[in-house]
């Protein structure tokens, strides 16, 4: 009897909507299957984020990386029903602002010009950036010191500190040095004018190896705009994602999630390659995504052939 009645009121509903009993069966099939593509869409944004080590990585970064695998389960899916697909699931990122000041440029110490202001980018390791960002945890404040490619994005160095001392900026800088595979006497060191780089024992290790010394001017942030991006990229996708119970659990982490933002994570302004593998790249990096906004005066982030 209840299958009669559900008979009954499929063709009812034909009838009303003008349609073939085919039709009604082929348009039911199109709305499981989408709800069961939607499924799977998400179970492999999770699986993917669980494989980046919980990186809450933005929707068209996530797009990208699900496409093969996408192609490979014959789901074929534009960028904007993904984003509904993620916005319906709850995946979507919210943004946290929050700001602790790093940066004392009020200091005797001399302060250099910037000298990458009109150079074009165009090879690994001719331009690194500097950049310091507060970590919170259960028992304070922590501080990243980061050194960074400004061609591959790539952290060249790293070191997690109880306090802004330039010492803690120096083990950044020894560690990028140590890894460094190409002659750093044609190399320039980007940073802030924070008296941690401005310092005389900073600047003496940088000159020792005949690195050149350029600084922002007018603390605008474009001028040092790759730094303060990969420092967005781990606090937005992985730092702000976790609290830490104190500065071990904290550099503990850290360590985990530079490695995996190294090896794992594509960036789209670097032919959608991830540092590691761009930082061995031979050709020119390209950049693969929509410029959606006015570009900047002196940005960094455009590499143009040499």
């Amino acid at each position: 009897m209840r299958k009669q009645n559900g008979k009954l009121k499929i063709e009812v509903l034909c009838s009303i909507m003008d349609l073939s009993r085919q039709a009604y069966y082929k348009h039911r099939q199109t709305i499981e299957k989408e709800a069961l593509d939607g499924l799977i869409v998400a179970q492999m944004a999770l699986q993917k984020r669980k494989e980046l080590k919980g990186a809450l990585i933005g929707q068209r970064k996530m797009y990208q990386l699900l496409t093969p695998q996408l192609i490979n389960a014959e789901i074929k899916i534009g960028r904007d029903a993904f984003y509904e697909i993620m916005r319906d699931f709850g995946l979507l990122i919210r943004r946290r602002r929050r700001r602790v000041i790093t940066t004392n440029s009020n200091h005797p110490y001399f302060k250099y010009p910037n000298i990458i202001q009109d150079i074009q980018i165009n090879r690994r390791n001719q331009v690194w950036v500097s950049d310091i960002t507060y970590i919170e945890t259960k028992h304070g404040f922590t501080y990243l010191f980061l050194i960074t490619d400004a061609y591959t994005h790539k952290i060249m160095g790293y070191y997690l500190s109880r306090n802004l001392k330039a010492a803690s900026a120096i083990k950044a800088l020894e560690m990028a040095i140590a890894v460094c595979s190409d002659p750093l006497d044609t190399l320039i060191h980007h940073s802030d004018r924070g008296i941690q780089y401005c310092s005389d024992c900073y600047t003496k290790l940088l000159k020792d190896n005949g690195i050149q010394i350029s600084m922002t001017q007018n603390g605008d942030p474009y001028e040092n705009a790759i730094a303060e991006r990969v420092n967005g990229i781990l606090k937005v996708e992985w730092i702000y994602q976790l609290n830490f119970d104190g500065y071990h659990d904290a550099d503990q982490h850290i360590a985990e999630i530079i490695s995996v933002y190294n090896k794992l994570r594509p960036h789209s302004s670097c032919s959608s390659l991830t540092p590691d593998e761009a930082y061995e790249q031979n050709g020119v990096l390209k950049i693969t995504w929509k410029k959606y906004f006015k570009k900047q005066p002196n940005d960094l982030l455009t590499k143009k052939a040499a």
